[in-house]
């Protein structure tokens, strides 16, 4: 019988850039969506948006998972 395997991908092809290292921080610290995309001088449909986009590259469901993430690596 064949075993299957798991294959995830690399942690260096999920680099996040400094703004978006911002973003997540900005959410680890508690506020709403509204209040860091005040902080950021973003909309808070942009916020929004670049929360997605950062979730769906890391392959996680919501941004406190990608906050989990980031904070397990100690990037923010």
């Amino acid at each position: 019988m064949e075993q299957a395997t798991l294959t995830r991908r690399g942690t260096e092809d999920l680099r996040l850039n400094e703004e978006e290292l911002r973003l997540l921080a900005q959410i680890a610290s508690g506020v709403t969506a509204d209040v860091a995309a005040r902080k950021l001088e973003l909309s808070a449909r942009t916020l929004r948006r670049r929360l997605r986009t950062i979730c769906d590259r890391l392959e996680v469901n919501t941004p406190i998972e990608a906050v989990v993430w980031a904070a397990r690596r100690q990037l923010i």
